[in-house]
Protein backbone atom coordinates (compact mmCIF):
# COMPACT_ATOMS: atom_id res chain seq x y z
CA UNK A 1 0.00 0.00 0.00
CA UNK A 2 1.46 3.19 -1.26
CA UNK A 3 0.91 6.47 1.05
CA UNK A 4 1.91 9.75 1.04
CA UNK A 5 2.40 11.99 3.78
CA UNK A 6 3.21 15.80 3.54
CA UNK A 7 4.41 18.79 5.60
CA UNK A 8 6.12 22.08 5.80
CA UNK A 9 2.37 24.26 4.73
CA UNK A 10 1.82 27.12 6.87
CA UNK A 11 1.01 30.90 6.94
CA UNK A 12 3.38 33.15 5.32
CA UNK A 13 3.73 37.32 4.01
CA UNK A 14 3.65 37.83 0.40
CA UNK A 15 7.15 37.72 -0.79
CA UNK A 16 7.84 35.28 1.49
CA UNK A 17 9.17 31.89 1.09
CA UNK A 18 7.88 27.96 2.25
CA UNK A 19 8.84 24.84 2.00
CA UNK A 20 6.74 21.70 1.68
CA UNK A 21 7.91 18.25 1.89
CA UNK A 22 6.23 14.52 0.22
CA UNK A 23 7.53 11.50 1.59
CA UNK A 24 5.82 8.65 -0.13
CA UNK A 25 5.76 4.83 1.28
CA UNK A 26 5.19 1.47 0.32
CA UNK A 27 5.83 -0.29 -2.77
CA UNK A 28 7.63 2.26 -4.85
CA UNK A 29 8.86 1.78 -8.51
CA UNK A 30 12.35 3.23 -9.50
CA UNK A 31 10.80 4.56 -12.57
CA UNK A 32 7.79 7.29 -11.17
CA UNK A 33 6.80 11.14 -11.10
CA UNK A 34 6.20 12.91 -8.43
CA UNK A 35 4.86 16.20 -7.94
CA UNK A 36 2.18 19.35 -7.01
CA UNK A 37 -1.18 20.20 -7.53
CA UNK A 38 -3.16 22.97 -5.39
CA UNK A 39 -6.60 23.41 -4.73
CA UNK A 40 -7.61 27.42 -4.39
CA UNK A 41 -10.94 27.63 -2.74
CA UNK A 42 -14.15 27.22 -5.13
CA UNK A 43 -11.44 25.88 -7.84
CA UNK A 44 -10.03 22.44 -9.71
CA UNK A 45 -7.40 21.32 -8.80
CA UNK A 46 -4.36 22.05 -10.78
CA UNK A 47 -0.95 21.27 -11.73
CA UNK A 48 1.83 23.19 -10.17
CA UNK A 49 5.55 21.07 -10.48
CA UNK A 50 6.77 17.83 -11.48
CA UNK A 51 9.82 15.66 -11.17
CA UNK A 52 10.30 12.14 -12.68
CA UNK A 53 12.60 9.44 -11.29
CA UNK A 54 14.20 6.87 -12.81
CA UNK A 55 14.74 6.07 -17.06
CA UNK A 56 16.11 8.63 -19.76
CA UNK A 57 14.08 11.42 -18.06
CA UNK A 58 15.20 11.57 -14.37
CA UNK A 59 15.30 14.52 -12.99
CA UNK A 60 13.17 15.83 -15.93
CA UNK A 61 11.00 19.19 -14.36
CA UNK A 62 7.50 20.77 -15.54
CA UNK A 63 6.10 23.42 -13.92
CA UNK A 64 2.94 25.36 -14.51
CA UNK A 65 3.60 29.36 -16.00
CA UNK A 66 2.24 30.66 -13.16
CA UNK A 67 5.16 29.45 -10.95
CA UNK A 68 8.29 29.06 -13.25
CA UNK A 69 10.83 30.90 -11.75
CA UNK A 70 9.68 30.91 -8.06
CA UNK A 71 9.21 27.61 -7.59
CA UNK A 72 11.89 24.85 -7.45
CA UNK A 73 10.74 21.06 -7.24
CA UNK A 74 13.33 18.70 -6.26
CA UNK A 75 13.25 15.05 -5.19
CA UNK A 76 15.60 12.90 -2.83
CA UNK A 77 15.12 9.30 -4.31
CA UNK A 78 16.63 7.00 -1.98
CA UNK A 79 14.09 8.61 0.55
CA UNK A 80 11.39 8.87 -1.93
CA UNK A 81 10.56 12.47 -0.75
CA UNK A 82 9.60 15.09 -2.93
CA UNK A 83 9.82 19.26 -2.08
CA UNK A 84 8.30 22.28 -3.58
CA UNK A 85 10.37 25.56 -2.46
CA UNK A 86 8.15 28.41 -2.69
CA UNK A 87 9.87 31.63 -3.09
CA UNK A 88 8.07 35.34 -3.85
CA UNK A 89 4.59 33.89 -2.65
CA UNK A 90 1.51 35.84 -3.55
CA UNK A 91 -1.88 36.05 -2.27
CA UNK A 92 -3.04 33.76 -5.46
CA UNK A 93 -0.44 31.11 -4.04
CA UNK A 94 -3.16 30.49 -1.30
CA UNK A 95 -4.59 26.81 -1.54
CA UNK A 96 -4.64 23.68 -0.62
CA UNK A 97 -1.19 21.83 -1.76
CA UNK A 98 -1.38 17.74 -2.60
CA UNK A 99 1.52 15.80 -3.29
CA UNK A 100 0.68 13.17 -6.31
CA UNK A 101 2.89 10.24 -7.55
CA UNK A 102 2.63 8.59 -10.69
CA UNK A 103 3.79 4.71 -10.08
CA UNK A 104 3.48 1.72 -11.45
CA UNK A 105 0.25 3.10 -13.90
CA UNK A 106 -1.48 3.79 -10.84
CA UNK A 107 -1.95 7.80 -8.98
CA UNK A 108 -1.69 8.45 -5.64
CA UNK A 109 -2.65 11.57 -3.37
CA UNK A 110 -1.44 13.00 -0.07
CA UNK A 111 -4.05 14.46 2.40
CA UNK A 112 -3.17 17.84 1.17
CA UNK A 113 -1.22 20.71 3.40
CA UNK A 114 -2.66 24.63 3.54
CA UNK A 115 -0.53 27.21 2.43
CA UNK A 116 -2.02 30.75 3.19
CA UNK A 117 -0.59 34.03 1.84
CA UNK A 118 -1.13 37.14 3.88
CA UNK A 119 -0.53 40.15 5.46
Amino acid sequence: QVQLVESGGGLVQPGGSLKLSCTASGSIFALNIMGWYLQAPGKQRELVATVTSGGPSSGSTNYADSVKGRFTVARENAKNTVYLQMNSLKFEDTAVYYCKLWNLGREYWGQGTQVTVSS
